[in-house]
């Protein structure tokens, strides 16, 4: 192998290495960024939340690529459920994505909410929740809320104060328990890409969600059945 050849694969695995120690640098800070913007704010007990708290139920899939119960999905309307019993729920908000034929969040959140016992009267339902950031931005522009609950799982809820903290919303977070088994594990790690996401949407490209065609503030009384918003 020649001298020149020799340098060249060195000088490769040194770019290499630099790459990879970059990408990991970006990930930790990324990480502990959204962190941070957490700590303290999310609850654990839904006897804790404040009175007339509005609820930002973030959406997923009812069912796994399998057809199996997503546990995420389960998990999250069962805090949900909870919340509202205990009395101190004004509104919930069913955040999600239906952006195409055949594939709804909001309504599958709805329906599972109902199945719950909780009141169709209290539910709000976002069919332009295509991400965590569109779901916090439209609770604040569209439905008027400068003050809300996020419900989902721990991980997924800093992400989302991350964002609302960065947009001047005084929110709070309600944990829902996590999935367990390999989609846990796979959804974790995902999560960790999804945070460098969140942290240059805000800070590099300043990513801002489609303009409402209107905003729709929540009237607390009287609700309408199913209201929704575009």
């Amino acid at each position: 192998m020649s001298h020149r050849l020799i340098s060249l694969l060195s000088t490769v695995w040194r770019v290499v290495r630099l790459g990879v120690l970059f990408v990991l640098l970006v990930v930790f800070f990324s990480h502990a960024v959204v962190k941070h913007a957490a700590e303290g704010k999310i609850l654990t007990d839904p006897r804790d939340l404040p009175a007339d708290s509005v609820i930002l139920l973030l959406g997923t899939s009812r069912y796994t690529r399998s057809g199996a119960p997503n546990q995420f999905f389960h998990h999250r309307i069962q805090a949900v459920a909870k919340a509202y019993e205990t009395g101190k729920v004004l509104a919930i908000v069913a955040s999600g994505d239906n952006s195409s034929v055949g594939y709804n969040e909001p309504l599958s959140m709805y329906n599972a909410l109902r199945e719950a016992g909780v009141a169709s009267s209290v539910i709000v339902l976002d069919y332009a929740g295509l991400r965590t950031l569109d779901s916090v931005w439209r609770m604040q522009q569209v439905f008027g809320q400068e003050r809300f609950v996020i419900v989902s799982q721990p991980f997924h809820v800093e992400r989302a104060l991350f964002i609302a903290a960065h947009r001047g919303v005084d929110a709070i977070g309600l944990a829902a328990e996590d999935a367990t088994g390999v989609l846990h594990v796979y959804v974790r790690l995902r999560e960790y890409l999804a945070r460098v996401q969140a942290v240059l949407d805000v800070y590099l490209f300043r990513t801002e969600p489609g303009k409402p065609k209107g905003s729709f503030p929540i009237e607390f009384s009287p609700f309408f059945d199913v209201e929704s918003a575009s």
